[in-house]
């Protein structure tokens, strides 16, 4: 596991203030992601993890929905700023 790879965009005092800001649990759920993903790479059938994984994901898909219908403008900075794919609009 590598810790570089982890992002750390917010600030020490930002984090402590307020850690329900929704930019906040996504940056939050982005580290878990990441940290599971290179965790994949030494134990590919830990199944458990994966399922994990997943609800991760969908708890952060369903976040940056939520703050693309709020605030179109900070969503794009986010998905710039954590490297996070769109998501496709079915």
């Amino acid at each position: 596991m590598v810790k570089n790879s982890f992002i750390p965009v917010l600030s020490q005092e930002k984090k402590g203030k307020n850690p329900g800001l929704v930019e906040f649990q996504i940056f939050q759920f982005t580290n878990r992601i990441r940290r599971l993903t290179s965790h994949f790479e030494l134990h590919p059938k830990d199944y458990s993890s994966q399922t994990g994984l997943r609800k991760i994901l969908g708890k952060r898909q369903r976040l940056l929905s939520y703050l693309s219908k709020k605030d179109g403008i900070q969503y794009k900075k986010l998905i710039n700023q954590f490297d996070i794919r769109q998501s496709q609009i079915r």
